[in-house]
């Protein structure tokens, strides 16, 4: 996770995804701020007040805590550090149903890795109740990596705004990993060779998104 104390969430999330992690009981959502955080670089439970109601903004994790049910770290994910301002209609619809999917490869797969964050592309209404300067996301993108073997793995990438319907096909949001390092700044995957890395990243995996997320 890296913390941004200017928008107060997380400019990205990564995890790994284990089959063991999605056993056993999910604890209580008990919405807290980050204790490894000071106070003025992350946001109260109270900065929420109101928000659903106003601006139909639900508390949506990042790292899913569904994920993480049979993790001792389970209510980590209920720190705010992991939360940011998504609309319900993303996060009960398609983002639901692609967290849904992420943990179906592991039926297929015995671990992959994630990494998600948001997208600050347009202004965004704030939550009405916070007293803290924060800046709400206007999109979220997530990179999913499965690896194969030792020496080959896939990757997937996807990107929602803020505005999309409930009923969004995830399939209709691949996109390429260039184009969320263009959109968000960021730079992935720059261990590999600058040959892989090109390869990797230039296109949208049209063949893993067909095969497990349609």
């Amino acid at each position: 996770m890296s913390s941004n104390d200017s928008t107060k969430f997380a400019d990205w999330v990564a995890y790994r995804l284990e089959r063991k992690y999605l056993e056993g009981r999910a604890p209580d959502r008990v919405w807290k701020a980050d204790p490894w955080l000071d106070d003025n670089e992350t946001l109260e439970p109270n900065d929420y007040n109101d928000a659903s109601k106003i601006y139909n903004y639900d508390r949506g994790h990042m790292a899913p805590l569904a994920s993480f049910k049979g993790s001792d770290e389970a209510a980590e994910t209920n720190y705010l550090s992991n939360i940011t301002p998504q609309n319900s209609n993303l996060n009960r619809g398609p983002w639901k149903i692609l967290e849904d999917m992420e943990r179906k490869l592991l039926d297929s797969f015995e671990m992959i890795y994630v990494m998600t964050g948001p997208l600050y592309e347009k202004q965004m209404p704030k939550l009405p109740k916070a007293d803290e300067p924060h800046v709400v996301p206007s999109g979220y993108w997530k990179i999913i990596i499965i690896p194969i073997t030792q020496r080959k793995f896939e990757a997937v990438a996807f990107i929602f705004t803020q505005d999309v319907d409930y009923s969004d096909k995830v399939i209709d949001h691949v996109v390429s990993i260039d184009e969320i390092e263009k959109r968000s700044k960021l730079d992935f995957l720059w261990q590999l060779d600058d040959k892989i890395e090109e390869q990797v990243e230039k296109e949208p995996n049209r063949k893993i998104a067909n095969k497990f997320f349609k």
